[in-house]
């Protein structure tokens, strides 16, 4: 008999799809998501994502290269759709045959799946609405992540749970799905694995595991945190349309709306076009990431973190997350059969 039976069975689809023991993919988190994490949580089973935020094509070759040389394992890497150097992104990923590529931040635009699907890889994809979902799974997506406004980093407005209401009854019979968003303690697991759910995305849990390199002062900002002090972002000028990010209340949530301001008011200029002002947005957030990952700075930097961030207690080993996500998902899955 397998360990944790229940739990394997009901992910059996999933972790088919992404070629790991479980289908527990780890979220992208920019600066968090990269070698050393990515190899511990695919080593662990689970399926590790590098996040490849704002690299450039160079970089994130260094880093798969990286990554492979710390697992044999199955990864995924995350490209962001609206990156400049998105095609040259996806050749890279062609020339280290990476298994699979997720498209996140937007529609993809026109030629980056077929590019993606060209090479042997599986495409997943994010989407807010079902009308959306439907389309990019029939526009080749192989695989969907519905992610709840609980997550960290980017989100959308709709709960976690009431996108699984919507989406898993009528897309989960014939196609892969995989719930994000909120999502802390295995016992969530079960429930969405019960609802239809091939598997899920964990982001929070993992950016303080013993082996992510983020910095100490980081971490210890998450173990401090609870769930209300994951807020999202507020958008100044209706103008400028950005996506809302969840991060921990500081200085830099604040500054963020400074930031708006003044990309705001070169459009008013009409020195940039709105493409670009977008751009600058997800770089000022690649920056400031940056800053509170690796320099430490707490205060001024970005905290991405979702809500689930206060079930974040201490520094754990992947394995010991994976292995508690799992037992505590078993045990949820084992006791209502029972009753």
């Amino acid at each position: 008999m397998s360990e944790y039976p229940e739990t394997r069975r009901l992910m059996a689809r999933g972790a088919e799809f992404l070629g790991s023991d479980w289908a527990i993919m780890c979220g992208a988190m920019s600066w968090v998501s990269e070698r050393n994490l990515v190899a511990a949580i695919s080593n662990a089973g689970a399926f590790g994502v590098i996040a490849c935020g704002a690299m450039t094509p160079e970089l994130l070759d260094v880093e798969i290269a990286g990554t492979r040389a710390l697992t044999g394992k199955p990864f995924a890497v995350n490209l962001i759709t609206m990156h400049p150097q998105l095609f040259d992104l996806i050749e890279v990923c062609a020339r280290h045959e990476v298994g699979h590529v997720v498209l996140a931040g937007g529609i993809p635009p026109k030629g980056s799946v077929e590019a993606i699907k060209a090479f042997g890889a599986k495409v997943i994809v994010f989407a807010p609405t079902l009308a959306l979902a439907r389309k990019l799974l029939r526009s080749g997506g192989d695989a969907l992540v519905i992610e709840g406004m609980e997550a960290g980093g980017h989100i959308g407005p709709v709960s976690t749970s009431v996108l699984a209401q919507e989406f898993l009854p009528a897309l989960g019979r014939e196609h892969v799905v995989f719930v994000a968003g909120g999502i802390g303690r295995g016992e969530a697991i079960a429930g969405y694995l019960e609802m239809g759910a091939c598997g899920v995305q964990l982001g929070t849990r993992f950016a303080c595991a013993t082996e992510s390199i983020a910095h100490p002062d980081f971490k210890k900002a998450f173990f401090r945190a609870s769930a209300r002090d994951a807020v999202t972002s507020v958008q100044v000028d209706p103008r400028l349309p950005v996506i809302p990010v969840r991060a921990l209340r500081n200085k830099g949530t604040e500054a963020f709306s400074a930031k708006q301001r003044e990309v705001a008011g070169l459009l008013d200029g009409e020195g940039i076009e709105m493409a670009e002002a977008q751009l600058q947005i997800e770089h000022y957030w690649a920056g400031a990431l940056r800053r509170a990952v690796i320099d430490g700075d707490v205060e001024n930097g970005s905290l991405m973190a979702g809500q689930s961030v206060g079930m974040v207690k201490e520094e754990e080993p992947v394995a010991q997350i994976v292995a508690s996500l799992l037992a505590e998902s078993e045990a949820a899955l084992t006791g209502r059969r029972a009753a």
